[in-house]
């Protein structure tokens, strides 16, 4: 029995990434992802958890064609991209996700740009209803296209521009992330 089952356990050790699911807070994590426009995978980047006050409240992973260690360009012309926010806490009420993203914008850009993206940011924000635990949020980035929600694998909605890409990336990676820990399980990287 154990020479039949060593064989097994190599050649499952040889199996390229796609097969391959990283594990955190107890939420398995693809390696490799798909997304729809977009012709090559996407790998990922990073993941960590979303803490806030010592709470667990979601697991949130980086996905992008190619490894990259810091944030790099990805601010200023984003490649397509995925990030996932995979609930964990019990239940996070509408109104903390609207200001949560109203935060996250206000906190990395300037107000002009705010002032500039609020219409998009609306419409974004207006795309969530309360979040549960097991939920899970796609932000998928197709250059040329924009960024498409979807809430457990059902789209919701689109956002033009790669600009309000950049600003949603922003929330994660910019110079006030939503956690300096997130940002770096993210990219590797406490500051840009």
């Amino acid at each position: 029995m154990k020479r039949r089952l060593l064989p097994l356990l190599l050649f499952a050790m040889l199996l390229p990434g796609t097969l391959i699911a990283k594990q955190l807070a107890g939420v398995e994590i693809p390696e490799q992802i798909s997304i729809d426009g977009v012709e090559d995978a996407l790998v990922l980047n990073g993941a960590g958890v979303r803490k806030k006050f010592f709470v667990s409240v979601y697991v949130g992973a980086l996905y992008l064609p190619q490894p990259q260690h810091g944030v790099g360009s990805l601010l200023r012309e984003p490649p397509a991209n995925r990030v996932l926010m995979h609930f964990v806490y019990s239940e996070v009420a509408k109104r903390k996700m609207d200001q949560a993203w109203r935060e996250g914008f206000e906190n990395n850009l300037s107000a002009p740009q705010c002032a500039e993206m609020r219409p998009r940011l609306e419409r974004l924000v207006g795309l969530f209803g309360d979040m549960k635990e097991g939920d899970r949020v796609w932000l998928d980035h197709v250059p040329g296209t924009g960024t498409r929600v979807s809430v457990n694998a059902e789209p919701v909605g689109q956002i033009e521009g790669s600009d309000f890409n950049a600003a949603l990336l922003a929330v994660w990676l910019g110079r006030e992330p939503v956690t300096a820990a997130l940002k770096k399980a993210m990219v590797g990287v406490d500051k840009p």
